[in-house]
């Protein structure tokens, strides 16, 4: 292997032969190419990898469906290493939404001639589904994998999730929630990194104190992280009874890496009763008059589980703005429901 500025510069000059090749339709040569590139990818430093995201993401249009999802993914990683999201997430999101088309597509063809168990993208491919689906039907739903892999590295960054459309966002979520219903296989980590909000107000109501407070939420992957980061900041700040979390359960829900074990402090429900799973995702919380509102009843059992971020590569936060009047909370609290049971 090589090191230092020769094996860098190496990388680049693999990264300017896959253009090359790419863009003179040479499939021969954009093969050794990619598998110089990967091979040179390691000693890579920080300022190749920053000028080789952007050069790949641009590519993808032009490299076929199959090879497309491998560079999706040198792309993810080149971004994971330090190239700029913001200009590389546009590629890789339209590649996406072809992507996710084209598995529609697959979908439907593969109904219609017979239906079964889906093949495993990660398994060896059937040499007849091209013939059984067509050739960029079945690329599609075999390189979905690798799109999920490089969309996920772009939506870490909340700057790559802000400026993502909301109409946009929204059809990719039916796109892949259809694609899950059809095959029955599951591609969570793109549908949370999906739903993931930013900036997003949320109305916490403690019942048993009456209290309400005025939050706002970013970059939070799960229930589990925001539940944590909750007792940090309303517990853990003095403004209800309870268990605060560590000073290091809290990190590991925000910034740090690894997870530590937690205790729950809350049971969350909507103001109409119903239970928010940790399981699930911030975006289960209704909007009521214009906030996510969420209520902070007595856990009904002791409940644990590792504090941590659901993707450990996006920072999450949680912070408080006000804490409400007494009569803005009575009058909140007054119009929630309580279930038993």
């Amino acid at each position: 292997m090589i090191f230092g500025n020769k094996g860098r510069e190496r990388f680049l000059e693999a990264v300017a032969d896959f253009e090359t090749a790419v863009r003179a339709q040479d499939p021969e040569g954009a093969q050794r190419a990619h598998q110089e590139l990967y091979r040179r990818f390691q000693d890579a430093g920080e300022r190749e990898l920053a000028q080789a995201g952007p050069r790949l993401a641009a590519l993808l249009p032009e490299v076929p469906p199959g090879p497309d999802g491998a560079v999706a993914v040198a792309v993810g990683a080149c971004v994971e290493r330090g190239a700029d999201p913001a200009v590389c997430a546009p590629y890789v999101l339209d590649g996406l939404a072809g992507t996710l088309a084209g598995v529609e597509r697959f979908c439907d063809r593969w109904a219609q001639t017979g239906g079964g168990e889906f093949p495993d993208p990660d398994a060896e491919p059937d040499p007849g589904l091209h013939d059984r689906v067509g050739p960029e039907a079945a690329m599609a739903w075999l390189t979905l994998p690798q799109w999920e892999m490089a969309s996920v590295a772009m939506l870490n960054h909340a700057a790559v999730r802000t400026a993502l459309d909301a109409g946009r966002r929204a059809g990719l979520l039916r796109t892949l929630r259809a694609v899950e219903e059809a095959s029955g296989h599951d591609f969570k980590c793109l549908t949370y990194a999906l739903l993931v909000l930013d900036d997003e107000p949320l109305v916490v109501l403690h019942r048993p104190t009456g209290t309400g407070y005025a939050m706002r939420m970013s970059g939070l992957g799960d229930n589990f992280q925001l539940h944590t980061l909750l007792a940090d900041v309303l517990v853990g700040g003095g403004h209800l009874p309870g268990r605060a979390p560590s000073a290091e359960e809290a990190a590991v829900c925000r910034d740090r890496p690894g997870q530590v074990h937690t205790t729950g402090s809350f049971n969350l429900v909507t103001s109409t009763g119903e239970w928010v799973w940790n399981e699930g995702t911030p975006s289960d919380i209704p909007v009521v008059d214009g906030a996510r509102l969420l209520v902070l009843d007595p856990p009904p059992y002791e409940r644990s589980w590792p504090a941590g971020r659901f993707f450990p590569h996006m920072t999450g936060d949680l912070r408080l703005e006000r804490v409400l009047g007494a009569d803005e909370a009575g009058r909140l609290l007054a119009g929630c429901v309580t279930k038993e049971g």
